[in-house]
Order: C-alpha cells, then structure tokens, then sequence
C-alpha cells in the first residue's frame, strides 16, 4: 500500500498521543468541526482538535495558539470524558499534523462508519479467566468490539481499533493493551 493511500486518522491509547505530543514544541486548538455542525457535544467541550502544524486551519472554527499546560488539560478532558484520541496525518501520510479527540455522541467518524479510519498499534485483550461478564467494559467501547451475549462478554479483534477506552473501565483489572498481531 502506498503511502498516500493511507487514510488521514489513526486510533491511539491516550498514553501514545501524549507521547505524541512530547515531540512537539509548539501547539494550537480548533473547534472541533464534527461538534460545531452538531452544534454542540454532550460528552465534552468543543475546542478539542489539537493541532501541531500553524499551517494547518484546524476541523472548525476559532483556532489559536495554547500552552503545554492546556495542552495537558485538552488531554486530562479526554481521558475523563472517555474520547477516542484519533491523530491525523499530513497530505504525504508521513507526518502527524495533530490530534482530534472524538466521541461516539457527534463526531463524523462514528456517525459515518464507511469513513476509513486506520487501528492503532494496539489492541485489547481481555483474560476471561478474571473477567466477570460484568459488562462494564461493553459501554467505553464506541467500535463495538465488546457486546454482552447471554449474559458474557464477547469481545470481536476485527473490530477493535485499539483506543485503550475499555482499559480504565475495567474493575477487575483484566483487559491489557497488546501490540497488534
């Protein structure tokens, strides 16, 4: 596959964006452009699209320039508010221009599902020796890898795309992020 025919999103854990965005010195926010024509989010506020390129306009309006410090705190919001950390690449599909930080309530990627979105490197794997079918997990998992069948946990592989969301949901500590086979 060539690079260019890469699609521009990607998933990623919050760990990774955060290392992803160690590599930057500089940093901007746009309002996110699926929540702007939804107007508005229930799960989260609408400056949310971190941007690491001054070039790059942004997915919506009102973009400007923030701190580490916000940085930090766009990155706290989307661990709390349970968003999927989706960077995106330059034209060339080499380069990270930046991370948009979407949910299942407005964002276009689930609204759209034949929009191409690349997994992560990582995918989710749960021990059914610990698991207690409790179901908890089902909730955080916007790809729906996690359904509860009769009761149990059936977790799909194709369809996990790796975001880590079911991790912290977990109360018996049972689901571990492993690199993608």
């Amino acid at each position: 596959m060539k690079t260019t025919e890469l699609p521009i999103h990607y998933v990623c854990t919050h760990d990774k964006a955060e290392a992803i965005i160690e590599e930057h010195d500089a940093f901007w926010v746009s309002n996110s452009g699926c929540r702007e024509s939804h107007e508005g989010c229930t799960r989260s506020r609408m400056d949310v699209c971190l941007i690491f390129t001054p070039s790059d306009p942004g997915s919506g309006t009102g973009k400007r320039p923030i701190s580490r410090e916000e940085v930090s705190g766009i990155l706290q919001e989307a661990r709390d508010k349970q968003l999927v950390a989706r960077p995106y690449r330059d034209d060339t599909r080499t380069v990270t221009d930046g991370i948009c930080f979407c949910c299942d309530d407005c964002c276009g990627y689930f609204q759209n599902p034949t929009e191409r979105c690349d997994k992560g490197e990582l995918i989710a794997v749960t021990s059914f020796e610990v698991c207690s079918h409790c179901g908890i997990c089902v909730e955080a998992c916007y790809f729906n890898a996690r359904k509860m069948v009769s009761d149990e946990l059936v977790v799909d592989d194709d369809q996990c795309y790796g975001c880590g969301l079911c991790l912290p949901t977990c109360t018996e500590g049972c689901i571990e992020m492993l690199v993608r086979p």
